[in-house]
């Protein structure tokens, strides 16, 4: 039932992406012209993610910062909109995730859903452990159950539990709550919906993983992601 429904949530989220990418070709233009306004540099930032069964794509988005040749830190990966690379532009797309509009590109080429984990980049691919790969076993998303319940302000084990959580127990009803708290997200901070993972939800979670996915998956997964890197 499972594997039916991620496959009709692929199609449904292709139709969407087209529709929504005709809807919103009027931000685009807008949103454009303003980046190009304010230092006329490049209008679209792509960067290397990790998707599907560890293949590398291209994650396109909106330019937010003056320069992308920033030092990166694993373990505070999140840029925060005061940090003085961010453009005023920037600012106010990062703000309401308009940034994120040309992901809907992603979708159309079949590198990404809607709702999902969402793509790493590839400098993880040799952190993950076995009860995380997990998570390869869909594309990516725009939005997901981490960025839902606190994103940028949980530890990187919580985004990790939130994104292998959701991929073991997708559901329409699951998806309905994190669009909803997506939009709810928009107006009012991802502060306001921080829920830390404590370390006994944590443990069961493995011990799920580890009872519903046999070591072989978990070593052809890995086989994968790990070919995928070559």
């Amino acid at each position: 039932m499972r594997k039916i429904y991620i496959k009709i949530k692929y199609a449904i989220a292709f139709l969407l992406a087209l529709i929504a990418l005709v809807l919103t070709s009027p931000i685009f233009l807008i949103v454009a012209i303003a980046i190009k306004a304010e230092d006329g540099g490049n209008i679209i930032f792509k960067q290397l993610r990790t998707g599907k069964e560890g293949k590398k794509f291209y994650c396109y988005k909106f330019r937010s910062m003056k320069s992308t040749d920033v030092a990166f830190d694993k373990n505070n990966p999140v840029i925060s909109s005061n940090n003085k690379n961010v453009t005023r532009v920037g600012r106010i797309i990062r703000k309401f995730k308009i940034d994120e509009l040309p992901q809907l590109i992603n979708i159309l080429k079949g590198e990404m859903c809607f709702i999902a984990p969402r793509p790493l980049l590839p400098v993880y691919d040799s952190d993950y452990k076995d009860w995380e790969l997990i998570k390869f076993q869909m594309r990516p998303g725009l939005t997901g159950l981490g960025q839902v319940n606190g994103n940028g302000h949980l530890s990187i084990q919580d985004r990790k539990y939130y994104d292998a959580y959701y991929v073991l127990h997708t559901s329409p009803l699951l998806d309905l709550k994190i669009f909803f708290k997506t939009i709810l997200i928009v107006f009012m901070g991802e502060k306001k919906f921080l829920n830390p993972v404590s370390e006994q939800k944590l443990n069961e979670f493995k011990r799920e993983v580890k009872i519903k996915f046999s070591s072989n998956a978990q070593i052809c997964a890995q086989s994968r992601l790990n070919a995928a890197n070559k």
